[in-house]
This record gives C-alpha cells, sequence and structure tokens, in this order.
C-alpha cells in the first residue's frame, strides 16, 4: 500500500512539474517576468504600427519575439542572453526592413501587398474579389458592421493592406437598389423571376429592373440566381 502511494506521489509531482525540481519554479517566475519585460521594450521600439495594425512581414516579427520569448522562460539550458540575442536581431532586422519598405515602392508591395477595391458603384469587383482569401460572409459581416444593409448604399469599398476594410458611402439622396447582405434577405435567392421589380445578381451584386421570367442570365457574370433588391436608406 505505502509503494502505491509513493509511485502515485512520484507521478503526481512528474505530472505537475515535469523532469525539474522544484526549486526551479520560483526561477520560471523570475525568467517570465524578465522576458516579459524585454517584449515590452521591444514592442516599444517598434512603434505603434507594430501593435495596431500587422503587415505580413511584422506579423513574422511578432511571432518570432514570441517564439524567441517561450523557450527562456520553461527550459533551464536555454540562457537569458541568448534570447535577448535573438530579440536584437529580429529588431534590427525589422527596423533595416522598415527602411527600405518606406524608400522603396516595390520593396513595400512584394512584403506589404497593395490595398484592392472589392465594391466598387454598389457592384462587386469579381475580378479583385478572386485575389483575396475574404470570404463573402465574413466580407458581409465587416459590411453590416458598418450599419450597411445592402450594396446600392456602397459607393466604394477597399481592403487595406492591413486586412480593414474602408468603406466609402453614397449620400443619402444617391442611394440605389442593390443586393441586399443581411442573411435572412440574401439567402432568399431564386431563378424564376414572378414578378417586375428590381433585382441584384447574388454573385455579383449587379441590379437591374426584370420583367417575369422562368430564367434571367446576369449580363455581367452570366450567373442565373437572384435575389429581390434594396434601397434603404443606411441607419446612422
Amino acid at each position: 500500500m505505502l509503494f502505491i502511494l509513493q509511485n502515485f506521489l512520484k507521478d503526481l509531482e512528474k505530472l505537475l512539474i515535469g523532469d525539474e525540481e522544484w526549486i526551479f519554479i520560483p526561477e520560471i517566475m523570475i525568467r517570465t517576468l524578465i522576458m516579459y519585460l524585454i517584449v515590452l521594450f521591444s514592442l516599444r521600439v517598434l512603434g505603434k504600427r507594430g501593435v495596431k495594425q500587422l503587415s505580413v512581414f511584422e506579423l513574422v516579427v511578432i511571432i518570432s519575439l514570441g517564439s524567441a520569448a517561450g523557450d527562456p522562460m520553461f527550459y533551464k539550458e536555454v540562457g537569458l542572453i541568448s534570447a535577448v540575442a535573438v530579440f536584437s536581431v529580429v529588431v534590427l532586422a525589422y527596423k533595416v526592413t522598415s527602411y527600405f519598405v518606406n524608400k522603396n515602392k516595390k520593396v513595400e508591395q512584394l512584403l506589404e501587398g497593395s490595398c484592392t477595391c472589392l465594391i466598387k458603384d454598389g457592384r462587386f469587383s469579381i475580378d479583385n474579389f478572386k485575389k483575396e482569401t475574404l470570404a463573402q460572409d465574413e466580407f458581409f459581416s465587416e459590411l453590416r458592421l458598418q450599419s450597411i444593409s445592402h450594396l446600392g448604399q456602397v459607393e466604394l469599398a477597399i481592403i487595406e493592406t492591413s486586412g480593414s476594410v474602408s468603406v466609402f458611402f453614397y449620400p443619402n439622396e444617391a442611394v440605389k437598389y442593390g443586393l441586399p447582405i443581411l442573411p435572412a434577405l440574401f439567402c432568399e435567392k431564386h431563378i424564376e423571376i414572378k414578378q417586375k421589380g428590381h433585382y441584384s445578381c447574388s454573385f455579383c451584386g449587379h441590379t437591374e429592373q426584370l420583367l417575369p421570367n422562368k430564367k434571367t442570365t446576369c449580363k455581367v457574370c452570366k450567373k442565373t440566381e437572384w435575389v429581390t433588391s434594396m434601397n434603404n436608406k443606411r441607419i446612422t
């Protein structure tokens, strides 16, 4: 019975602290505090944009810093000086890269990409939309967060290099019929047009007045599914 209890306690101890000794726990806490301060300092050196609006190469920098900070916190064989050396190289590389990005437009486009127009004149820019990995549902969600209910309210929508979506609206008097992006309305797609009215292509957003017909093909994308258009003013 005593033997079983001893084995249980040993297994429990290994589960809690692994192969290290209890005395290493305070050292882990000290290491974590030191690395926390180094990360804060490094992010301060990177600047405000490095924290708020990450480009692709800035995201690589943050991941690198996180990886360099993690190992010294847990592994006794990894010294703090090694982590500081890694941080120094990563921050220096970031500064050098930022210099060339600011000086050379081609380098900037190579590393950060360029903004892309996704909606123009209340209709999807299909060719540009194909270049982005942004799903339609995700894009609609971004628009709804800006109180947009249909594309007829939008003159221009651009996805920035940071991934945020910039939207330019029609004034209320210029709002036109457009494709609804509210889930309940957008899902009501139909091929047969039963009564005269304004309809929007569910694929490209092209909107026009249609007459009753068994099947109508979109002039822009050649698709055949339509959604009843809206021309509501935007509520702000």
